[in-house]
């Protein structure tokens, strides 16, 4: 009677877990990138969303980031991949701004450096190259924009930085791109030294997602 009962409670709570589920609204992460994905997995995992990866879809693109500024590139990359899918699709561009090197990289900063197929340590080691010769300390910052595309006609955006300055020190294993060498103003910690946890509350993606109501209401709305 007793393992009856159990029963029944787990296959009710199954149910519930499989409504749940299938009563999320799919968004489509609009990039290969797993650090990304991870990223977003976190910061959207108090809504009730269901993030879908391009390669469940057997979506395999490579977009050309020919826009001009974050919300161009963001875009380009969101149409491309709701073309693809016919899924709502969450979208962005980020980039490191430096003052020494006037806003460079930029939307730039992935493909900053002179070199194929480079790493990430070849684009921080070309960046501190770079600024070598200027005095410091070399103010940067982080920028993002973020994008949700339900459709044409239905297209929203957030932008988020997080402020700091760029260090010699290479510093940190839990990051990307030129977090190692990214120290975060008020923080002595670069954003490769930071927990997930952290991360997901001061970093330029974190921000631009924390401000998007647009995304948020959408999400809740029945």
């Amino acid at each position: 009677m007793v393992f009856m009962i159990i029963t029944r409670r787990f296959s009710s709570f199954r149910h519930e877990r499989f409504l749940q589920h299938f009563l999320m609204k799919k968004l489509l992460i609009a990039s290969n990138n797993d650090h990304k994905f991870q990223e977003f997995s976190a910061l959207l995992a108090h809504l009730p969303l269901h993030l879908v990866k391009p390669i469940e879809l057997g979506i395999e693109l490579d977009v050309a980031e020919t826009g001009e500024s974050y919300y161009s590139n963001a875009l380009i990359k969101a149409r491309a991949f709701h073309q693809a899918s016919g899924l709502p699709v969450l979208a962005d561009d980020s980039g490191l701004e430096v003052v020494a090197l006037d806003g460079a990289p930029s939307i730039h900063s992935h493909r900053f450096v002179p070199i194929e197929k480079a790493s990430d340590r070849d684009r921080c080691f070309y960046l501190l190259g770079r600024l070598a010769e200027k005095p410091q300390p070399w103010i940067a910052a982080f920028q993002c924009t973020a994008m949700l595309y339900i459709n044409h006609n239905q297209v929203y955006s957030y932008h988020g930085l997080c402020p700091g300055q760029i260090i010699t020190d290479y510093r940190g294993e839990n990051g990307f791109g030129y977090d190692p060498i990214f120290l975060l103003a008020g923080q002595n910690l670069t954003m490769a030294e930071l927990s997930s946890e952290l991360k997901n509350q001061l970093s330029h993606r974190a921000r631009a997602i924390q401000g998007f109501d647009a995304l948020r209401d959408w999400a809740l709305q029945e």
